[in-house]
């Protein structure tokens, strides 16, 4: 299954990025907030000091007299960082004072109204301007005069960059703060799915029943799709478990019936090419009953690891039913049989029926292809595992064939001996149950050793 990013992964990127982009516009509109408070501020120094200047002005003798305010100045000096540039003109357009060249870019009538502030460039500078106007009322002069006060931008731009660098922490704190907290509630929101994982995580294989827990509305239509999936399954299941049982039944009882017709065959009337043909058909019926039990034990065996629960059992009880069953009663009589086992239980976790079948399984290999004159079946305990050991005097298997031999339908002892199913159902009931199927070979003469190994299983008291 392809690995994703986790949905609270996928959640949080995207709550972070509502809250950068978010952020960023918090963030450009304190800039220009902390821009138009500072033009603000700053302006109306400027527009304080055009009033003094204005405010000092009298006519003598038909000539306006200016007497410069050093207030107006001491206001504008606040901002230590800047220049300052006056022009006062008078009533003929004359600059009566201050610098000749400081020009408007505006009309200076406009300034006749309200004070008139705009942004421009003088000199090398950019600076904010303010012009102002005084009507002048007497005998001997009238007409408007307009004063000019230019201030060069640095402390504006000082004052909007620590307005801004100000808002920009308490944003990003607040950024980071409401990341945290949407963590933590999507850890919270999403604490049910979690939790119906483990429910479905920690249900044994075998439990079908639908699922009975408490989830978010949005979770129904899912946990409601995995009770229909399940419901489904385990009807399968059933149908399975019938097909196995009908097929048993269907298929043993003709073969049995087809091998004892066969033993009623008197072939002492036969040619001596019909009784190799009859000993070549009942060869062949008794190989398909063989394959066809173990194809039947196959089938049962997975269903009952998808279907049962494992629970302790004794290995030695289940290893003297697989040898009482496997080893048949018209055995050769020269061939010499044991069977051992400790006194104290030997206790698995597994399903006997399960491992009755690996066992004979195995067993039934070594009678068929291996025994000559002994076979001995053994369990014993080494170091925390459970050995059933079946030892038999034959050839055994060549070594370079081992990994080979527990496939389905591999050749065990030759090329022409076929072992069917037999070690794969064994090696795959013991996997299943944690352990393995191992060989020996014997040393200094014929022998071989086949080893269904599970670990043993612990008692937890309460």
């Amino acid at each position: 299954m392809k690995t994703e990013t986790s949905l609270f992964s996928r959640l949080l990127l995207r709550v972070a990025l509502v809250l950068f982009f978010g952020a960023a516009g918090i963030v450009t509109a304190a800039w220009f907030y902390a821009a138009a408070a500072a033009d603000e501020a700053f302006d109306r120094l400027l527009q304080g000091a055009a009033f003094q200047i204005a405010e000092n002005m009298s006519v003598e003798e038909g000539e306006l007299a200016i007497n410069m305010p050093s207030s107006a100045f001491e206001l504008l000096g606040l901002a230590t960082r800047d220049r300052i540039f006056y022009r006062v003109v008078g009533t003929k357009g004359e600059t009566l004072t201050g610098y000749e060249d400081l020009q408007s870019p505006v009309d200076l009538a406009e300034s006749r109204r309200a004070p008139v502030f705009v942004s421009t460039r003088y000199g090398n500078s950019d600076v904010r301007m303010a012009i102002g106007a005084r009507a002048v009322s007497d005998p001997m002069l009238s007409g408007w005069v307009y004063i000019i006060l230019a201030q060069t931008t640095e402390a504006r731009t000082a004052l909007t960059s620590e307005l801004t660098t100000r808002a920009t922490v308490l944003v990003a704190v607040m950024a980071c703060a409401t990341l945290f907290a949407a963590a933590l509630a999507l850890r919270l929101s999403l604490r049910p799915v979690v939790d119906l994982a483990r429910v479905l995580h920690d249900r044994e294989p075998q439990d079908l029943t639908p699922l009975a827990v408490e989830v978010p509305r949005e979770l129904s239509p899912f946990v409601g799709s995995i009770n229909y999936f399940m419901r489904r399954l385990d009807e399968r299941m059933r149908l399975l478990q019938r097909f196995i049982g009908d097929s048993a039944h269907q298929i043993r009882t003709p073969l049995t019936a087809l091998l004892a017709q066969l033993s009623l065959i008197d072939d002492k009337g036969l040619s001596d090419d019909g009784r190799h043909h009859l000993a070549r058909v009942r060869a062949r019926v008794e190989e398909l009953s063989h394959l066809t039990n173990q194809l039947l034990g196959h089938a049962m065996v997975i269903h009952r690891f998808d279907s049962e629960k494992l629970v302790p059992i004794d290995m030695r009880d289940i290893a003297r039913r697989a040898f009482k069953r496997a080893v048949p009663l018209s055995l050769d009589p020269d061939i010499v049989v044991a069977f051992e086992a400790p006194d104290e239980p030997v206790t698995v976790l597994g399903d006997a029926l399960s491992l009755r079948e690996a066992m004979v399984n195995v067993i039934d290999n070594a009678l068929r292809h291996g025994a000559v004159a002994r076979l001995e079946v053994r369990v014993r305990v080494e170091a925390a595992r459970a050995l059933f050991e079946v030892e038999d005097d034959g050839p055994g298997i060549p070594r370079a064939r081992w990994p080979e031999v527990t496939r389905r339908f591999a050749s065990s002892r030759s090329e022409r001996d076929v072992s069917g199913l037999g070690f794969a159902i064994a090696s795959e009931v013991a996997t299943l149950l944690g352990g393995a199927l191992r060989f020996r070979e014997a040393i200094g003469g014929h022998g071989f050793t086949t080893i269904i190994e599970l670990p043993l299983h612990q008692e937890t008291k309460a």
